[in-house]
């Protein structure tokens, strides 16, 4: 069911030093940074030869990420994306199966302009899961 590893999300708490350090220090292609209201992030892409890294910065006060930064203030790893061909479909079988889908179920226009939905982190041994339609 899943395809490639689509990107590594990393919550930061300042989207601007982290971003010099992928492209000053490693070297990186690094996107312009991109406001998504709708997810309560802003987000950089790090492009890799085989996948991305995603970075993620708060975009006000309710933004999951700022809880995250609450927990870890340094920052860290947030999520993993995989893509799946038919992401209606996917999230059928996963529910299913007894996995459970955060928010309506319904996918959410993400970053890249395509369908994504998110995963429960319990049911994923302790990690958020991203799936993205491709």
């Amino acid at each position: 069911m899943i395809g490639r590893l689509n990107h590594v999300a990393i919550a930061v708490p300042d989207l601007a030093a982290a971003t010099a350090l992928y492209r000053d220090t490693l070297g990186a292609t690094v996107s312009a940074p991109q406001a998504e209201p709708d997810h309560g992030v802003t987000v950089v892409f790090i492009e890799l030869p085989n996948t991305k890294v995603e970075l993620l910065e708060p975009l006000g006060a309710d933004s999951p990420i700022a809880g995250f930064l609450a927990k870890a203030p340094a920052g860290g790893i947030h999520h993993i994306c995989y893509e799946v061909a038919d992401i209606r479909a996917a999230r059928d079988r996963l529910l299913a199966g007894g996995a459970r889908v955060l928010g309506s179920g319904e996918p959410k226009i993400g970053a890249h302009g395509k369908p994504v939905l998110f995963l429960h982190p319990k049911d994923f041994n302790g990690t958020l899961v991203e799936l993205e339609e491709v």
